[in-house]
């Protein structure tokens, strides 16, 4: 049977190490024994432990000093103290120098096995992060991004400005634009990108889901706490914490979440220890706050306190320039992922996609092609492995008011204002896309536009 780790267990009482030995030994893990705490800091210096099971008091050196001397050496070693009901205030100083948890005997079998799995499993954890983010770190960079439009330049160069800075920062965008990927972005390009990047939807939880979520919980709380719980706040400490869709929070959680901006400070839900943290918080909306304010739907207080710095992800529509090197990015993407050798776009199936409004923004962008990719029985993508609502959409149409304007022996100056206009308000702003429907320069675009006293 494969070892679920390697575990240390120091306890200067013979009977009670031999007990636990034999325990954990059936629970399938592997056992070394200390007798004291000196001798424990000499063979985690020695032997890559999993986990370390220690009680506070002993001889030589206490768990509390040979916890310390092995969290110096290794950090990410988890360490669970057990101790008598007595030294209960003392396990908890042990957990502010990093024990993982602490346990009071006599021990509850139950409980110090899920406490193990839980330990086991976030060293695991830690390890799988550390990973990730290497990966991560390639995957955020901001030339990694994809988008040479203006408004992404200029958002990119802003992301480069503010992300070595510790300010909150608020990121607003339509859904789907790519508000997670910026939040990535200012977290791995940051001082804090060697520390965990954790992300939180309060969106997809109830008020009091959140709450534990974000402040964790202590055993018993509430129904269903059967054990201590670490919030996200906790696991975020040194890091970024990004909330998504921040304005979906509750009015009594933007109160506690105030008072952790303020303060950086928190207690657990059913709990009294105040915990203090060094986060770098993160937020994301696809809501209008100031309107959300208006409604009485968000705290003025907070909107501020997020408000340092605000940056807002373009729609896609806004960036069309974007669409062939996101559409092509995707394509590479998942012609390796679904093992198809796809070269490109025909040139029809491209002129659709530049013309379609996209309203999903970026994710359906990516969803389509993905679609496209499975679907296509040649090289090129096609029209026809385009989703139905991109094949069917025709564009802008000239309306009944252009052709009146064009007929109705106006000066050619004025029609041709009006028609510039007009197009400017069929691509919702986007100067690039109207340049292109006109047949002009974006830059004549400017002139034209200077001319007519239209910024």
């Amino acid at each position: 049977m494969n070892s679920k780790g390697k575990v240390l267990i120091v306890d200067d009482d013979h009977a009670h190490r031999t007990m636990l030995g034999t325990l954990l030994k059936g629970w399938g893990y592997e056992t070394e024994e200390a007798n004291d705490g000196d001798v424990a800091v000499r063979m985690a210096h020695d032997t890559p432990f999993d986990l370390i099971l220690m009680d506070i008091r002993m001889i030589k050196l206490s768990g509390l000093d040979a916890l310390s001397e092995i969290k110096a050496y290794n950090p990410a070693i988890p360490i669970i103290i057990m101790t008598a009901y007595s030294s209960v205030e003392t396990a908890v100083e042990a957990l502010k120098k990093g024990a993982y948890d602490y346990l009071t005997k006599p021990l509850d079998f139950d409980e110090l096995r899920l406490g193990m799995e839980r330990a086991m499993d976030h060293r695991q954890l830690r390890e799988e992060n550390r990973i990730l983010r290497e990966t991560l770190g390639e995957q955020f960079k901001r030339e990694k991004i994809v988008g040479s439009s203006p408004a992404m330049v200029r958002l990119l160069e802003t992301v480069a400005q503010i992300a070595p800075s510790e300010a909150t920062v608020l990121i607003t965008g339509e859904s789907g634009t790519g508000k997670e990927l910026i939040a990535g972005a200012i977290h791995f390009n940051s001082r804090r990108k060697d520390g965990p990047f954790i992300k939180v939807n309060c969106a997809a939880l109830t008020e009091t889901l959140l709450e534990s979520e974000l402040f964790g919980h202590e055993k018993g709380a509430f129904t269903g706490a059967y054990r201590r719980k670490e919030g996200q706040f906790k696991m975020a400490d040194g890091g970024t914490l990004f909330l998504d869709e921040v304005s979906e929070m509750p009015l009594s959680m933007q109160v506690k979440l105030l008072r952790v901006l303020q303060e950086r400070e928190f207690t657990r839900v059913g709990g009294e220890e105040t915990i203090k943290v060094d986060v770098r918080l993160v937020a994301a909306t696809n809501k209008d706050l100031a309107k959300e304010i208006e409604t009485g739907r968000f705290r003025e207080d907070l909107y501020y306190r997020l408000n340092v710095v605000t940056l807002e992800v373009p729609p896609l529509r806004q960036r069309t320039e974007d669409i062939p090197l996101l559409a092509q990015h995707f394509l590479a993407h998942f012609s390796m992922k679904n093992r198809r050798e796809l070269k490109g776009f025909t040139p029809q199936a491209m002129d659709k996609m530049l013309r379609y409004p996209w309203p999903g923004n970026v994710r359906e962008l990516m969803n389509a092609v993905e679609r496209a990719v499975v679907l296509s029985r040649s090289e090129y993508i096609d029209v026809t492995d385009l989703p139905f609502s991109i094949q069917d959409h025709e564009g802008e149409e000239a309306s009944s008011t252009d052709t009146i304007i064009a007929s109705s022996g106006m000066p050619l100056e004025e029609v041709e204002k009006r028609t510039i206009l007009k197009t400017l308000e069929a691509t919702r702003g986007n100067k690039s896309e109207a340049a292109r429907r006109l047949g002009i320069t974006r830059k004549t675009l400017h002139k034209k536009l200077k001319k007519y006293g239209v910024s």
